[in-house]
Parts: structure tokens; sequence; C-alpha cells
């Protein structure tokens, strides 16, 4: 997918405050990631440091009364879906009731979470009474001793079991997302893509992306969509599917179907042209891409007595600021500095 063509006239303000939240190329957001804690219990070599990272003070997070409000002013902005991410969202200790608070908001919008899976078993059932749709799981390999030497915990049990009980609660489709490394595992997407086969859950690729901690990522190491890609079809036919949308996988259809696996390729083949996506973190503060390097405060304002109105302008405002793309690959380009668990996925 190529980026959008500059706009031949480009207004110099955001729109009223009756129109939707766009930015200067048209695009309009739609999809709203809240990351509900920076805390994870796993340990990802591509994430964070063995010894973990310093948490955000729990005064600088968001209570549940102040998230949802500013959900629900999303929501009368034309957020449809809300995505709920970490860290580990889990860990929230609120999650449940936070998500059926979520549900009642009206218009509803559809609510989906990104999770590690541990403790996924326990919650599965009681998170879809919650009101909860859907659930990606992140998972890069199905062997133990990686799994170990990956997370840096013994938890491919638990992660499995997570799986198995939002497939049985109704969280479907289930996805797995898998990071995808040289040498670690990238000889086994094939064998992954059957198991996600056998158990009925959507798979999707990852490229590994500039977000971790230690700033270590090199592109040149990186396994590329195309490379997954030849990688399954020396096992599977695949054929690509149309009506992508803002989606950010590629999805094919495997050997005439039913089932279909994805392939999210943001760094060699970026989706900007497309994204609807805008963030919240734990501590209240908005971006409106995964890669930028800037945020607006919207904790501050808001327990300074800010009204709707005040906070849809700051809103307003960061929507209009976003860049045409992440720059991923050009000369000025600069990681964020808070890495993916203090951004939220």
């Amino acid at each position: 997918m190529t980026d959008l063509p500059l706009p031949t006239v480009r207004p110099s303000a955001p729109p009223g405050a009756d129109g939707p939240l766009v930015d200067t190329f048209g695009r309009i957001a739609k999809d709203l990631r809240v990351s509900v804690t920076d805390r994870c219990n796993l340990r990802c070599t591509y994430c964070m440091p063995a010894e973990g990272l310093p948490w955000l003070p729990k005064p600088d997070m968001l209570t549940d009364d102040e998230m949802v409000r500013l959900i629900a002013l999303f929501v009368r902005l034309g957020v449809r879906q809300v995505r709920l991410t970490g860290g580990e969202p889990l860990l929230r200790r609120s999650l449940v009731s936070l998500i059926g608070r979520i549900s009642e908001l009206d218009p509803r919008p559809t609510i989906a979470m990104t999770t590690n899976g541990v403790g996924l078993e326990r919650l599965a059932a009681p998170l879809k009474e919650a009101g909860l749709d859907r659930v990606n799981v992140s998972l890069d390999t199905i062997d133990r001793e990686e799994f170990l030497s990956l997370t840096r915990r013994d938890r491919l049990a638990d992660v499995e079991a997570g799986l198995k009980a939002a497939h049985d609660a109704g969280l479907t489709p289930v996805k797995v997302n898998a990071v995808t490394m040289r040498g670690v595992n990238d000889a086994d997407v094939a064998d992954l893509l059957a198991w996600c086969i056998e158990r009925d859950y959507e798979l999707r690729f990852i490229e590994q992306m500039p977000l971790d901690a230690g700033h270590e990522w090199q592109a040149a190491t990186m396994v590329t969509a195309a490379e997954i890609r030849a990688e399954l079809e020396q096992r599977y036919r695949l054929t690509p599917l149309d009506g992508r949308g803002s989606a950010p996988a590629e999805r094919f259809l495997i050997d005439d179907g039913p089932h279909t696996v994805g392939i999210i390729a943001s760094v060699s083949a970026p989706f900007c042209a497309a994204c609807d996506r805008v963030r919240l973190t734990a501590d209240g503060q908005l971006r409106n891409c995964l890669f930028a390097n800037s945020e607006s405060d919207l904790r501050t304002p808001l327990r300074a007595g800010a009204t709707d109105d005040d906070l849809e302008g700051i809103i307003r405002g960061e929507m209009w600021r976003k860049a045409r793309g992440h720059g991923i690959g050009s000369p000025d380009f600069h990681q964020p500095d808070r890495p993916m668990s203090a951004i939220g996925g």
C-alpha cells in the first residue's frame, strides 16, 4: 500500500466540533488503543530488559472514572473500536468492571484486547460476560524452551490454556500475534500456523518494529513480510484476500480455506495511508501514531477541571498534527523514547 498523496490545498486548522477526528491527509480516527497499564509479567527480549522497567507510579495512572470519561469522549467523536492493551492488561485489577462500563457507552464500541495470555484462563469467561468482544494473544513460539528463552518465564502452558479458554468463552475469532525474529523463530512459522489451524485460531505474523527499551533494533536483521510469506508457501498455498481497508494485516486464504493467515508489514510495506488509529497511554497521554515522538497531555487538564469541549480541542489538535507516515527507514527517523510496554500495542 502506498502513502496517500498530499492534498492540493491543506487546511490550516482542524474542522469544527461537529466534524470527525480528521488529520490533514484526510484520515479519520475510528480505532482507539488504550493502554490500561505499563506493567507486564513477561520479560520478552525484544520489548524490555530482564530486570523489567521503572513502572508508572500509581498516582500518575488514569483511574477507571478518568479512563471511561475519555473513552466516552472518543466514542462521541466517532471512534467505533476500543482495544485495551498494556503492558499486560490482565494485570489491571479492575479490568472486568472497566470493560463492563465501556460496553454501556452509547453508541457501544466494539471492545477488543491484546494480551500475552498469562492469566486469561481464569478471566476469559468473566471478560466475555462483561462485554469483551475479541481477543488477540501474543505468542511467538510453541516450543517451551524457545518460549522460556524469549520471555524469560516458563509460562507457555498458561498461554495455551488461556487461548483455549478464550475460544471456549466465545471471544472469537481468537487471534494469535507472532513477532518473527531472524535466527530465533523464523524457521518455525509454518509449524506455528499448523498449530493455530488445528485449534481454529487466526494467526498474524508481525515484522519486528523499533520499539524495544534498549533501542537495539536494526532493519538489517528484521525478517520481512516477503520472507515470512515465502517460508509459509513452502508448505501452504496462500491466496491474497481483498477488502483489507484500514486493517494492519494483509490476509491470505490458506489452501482454499476456510482458514486465513495475516502478515503485518509495518516496516517493509507500511499501511500509514489507511491508518485510523489513535492511542491513549495509561498515564493519560494522547499519541496520534505508535512511533510519534510527541504526545498531548489529557490527564493534567482532566484533573484540573477541563470540560469535554476543552478536552476535545486537545484531541482534535493532536490528531491534526499526525504525520504522513512513521518514517522508519528515513535518515531522520528517531525511535520513540517510550518502549512498546509504555505506549500500548
